[in-house]
């Protein structure tokens, strides 16, 4: 088995969010063995940096040679390079070999903390910049390397073209995570006389220290694979994505990123497809449940925990259908299958984080009064209100409704549905945080809507 290896040249950070460790936990995540030179040893934690201690640079230099001469390196990436010496060593050494090298140009923590002497910019681009495969600045940076005064799209563009042109890298992506001028995080990159652009929903939290580390670690990770740079930055984006999102509320100032969220969601892929078909199984073996089931059919979803999009909600393709009184499922569950319900849970674990698991039944207001006497809370939508703007977008529907159930109500309900609109099937919709919390639900209401 080929075994990738990358090589993080950068700071510790003692609080485990950001520099080495950071750059080890992403390498780890995404399938590579990571190796470490580290440049300056820092005293911080969420809140601060306290103290730096800078490593000797003759100490620098053995470390990158002691780890390219005996196990090799298929690329590596630049963080925290201090001083001026510290920069010169490293392009020193890493001028010798022939590996990608992405340089995150490291100047301000999180904090607030120089972590950049001024002095040591220059050194910077003239001696690091050139041998960079890809040079990775937030805003902030870019305008300390370009003096543009970047306020758009358009700026980010003129300076990751100056950068290139000026610097002597092969590329430059200038990231727009603190240009908080639109809904979406915006990053541009240029490569071979071509812009690239990357975007992810904007998300609001304070935890996100590490990102730049990162996020240029996971770019290294897949140039390590021998991907290209467009897809080594695509995965890359998705990678902080995620892991900004499922970010970790731990210490009292910027919380860190979680950089496992990516290993997380794919090793729960099994165990979520299980559980989905245990809760199938349960759900056929309702006696009563095909009286349930809307003429659209009846579908179930689960969601992983750390999803993203509908290709991490799992559900039934060709639904559940009634088959002589009984329940059947027309496939096996599969990833990606449900816009439908899948919008729900989605947009419901943006207010409830726990909730994960969805059925749609018929709609019955008889049924609607059952699971209110149940002790559920109920909500709706109208979908005859549904602005117009939402109405020309195709898959919009769903989460402007389920928005508005939860606006109606306060918080996530157990239920929601509508009562239907042209060409529509009115629907209820059952949410839960636990699939066998749900099973007990529709076994009671089967009970119930018999007794009537």
């Amino acid at each position: 088995m080929k075994i990738y290896k990358a090589l993080t040249i950068a700071g510790s950070d003692s609080g485990g969010g950001a520099g080495i460790q950071a750059d080890l936990k992403t390498f780890s995540a995404l399938g590579v063995f990571g190796m470490s030179v580290i440049t300056s040893i820092t005293a911080q934690n969420t809140i601060e940096v306290r103290a730096i201690h800078d490593i000797p640079t003759d100490i620098i230099r053995e470390q990158i040679r002691a780890v390219v001469e005996d196990i090799g390196v298929d690329a590596a990436k630049t963080g925290m390079l201090r001083t001026p010496e510290i920069i010169k060593t490293v392009a020193d050494e890493v001028k010798n070999y022939d590996f990608p090298l992405v340089i995150d140009p490291v100047m301000i923590a999180k904090s607030g903390a120089e972590l950049m002497a001024p002095e040591a910019r220059e050194a910077l681009v003239k001696h690091l910049f050139p041998l960079a495969k890809v040079v990775t600045p937030n805003i902030n940076e870019a305008e300390e390397i370009t003096k543009i005064s970047i306020r758009s799209i358009e700026d980010m563009v003129k300076a990751a073209k100056y950068i290139v042109e000026n610097y002597g890298c092969e590329a430059a992506i200038v990231k727009g995570g603190h240009a908080e001028t639109s809904n979406e995080a915006i990053d541009v990159l240029y490569w071979n006389n071509d812009f690239y652009f990357y975007k992810s929903p904007r998300i609001s939290t304070k935890n996100t220290h590490g990102t730049g580390c990162t996020f240029s670690a996971a770019i290294a990770a897949e140039l390590a694979k021998g991907k290209k740079l467009t897809e080594a930055i695509d995965t890359a984006k998705k990678f902080i994505y995620l892991a900004i999102k499922y970010g970790l509320g731990i210490g009292h100032g910027h919380g860190p990123v979680n950089h496992m969220a990516w290993l997380y969601r794919e090793a729960q892929r099994y165990q979520k497809l299980k559980e989905l078909q245990e809760m199938l199984d349960k759900v056929e073996a309702v006696d009563g449940i095909a009286d349930l089931i809307p003429e659209v059919g009846m579908n179930l979803a689960i969601a992983l925990d750390f999803s993203i999009d509908h290709d991490d909600v799992i559900a039934i393709p060709g639904r559940i259908r009634p088959v002589r009184g009984k329940a059947r499922a027309a496939g096996c569950p599969e990833f990606g299958v449900s816009k439908h319900l899948a919008s729900y849970i989605l947009v419901a674990r943006e207010y409830n984080p726990d909730i994960r698991v969805a059925i749609n039944i018929k709609y019955d207001e008889e049924i609607i009064r059952e699971l209110e006497r149940m002790g559920l809370l109920v909500s709706y939508y109208d979908r005859s209100q549904e602005p117009e703007e939402f109405k020309r977008m195709e898959g919009m529907t769903v989460p402007w409704g389920t928005r508005e159930a939860i606006k109606r109500v306060g918080k996530v309900p157990d239920v929601i549905y509508h009562k239907g609109d042209v060409g529509k099937e009115p629907m209820i919709v059952l949410l839960s945080d636990d699939p066998e919390k749900l099973i007990k639900v529709l076994i009671e209401l089967v009970k119930r809507v018999k007794r009537r």
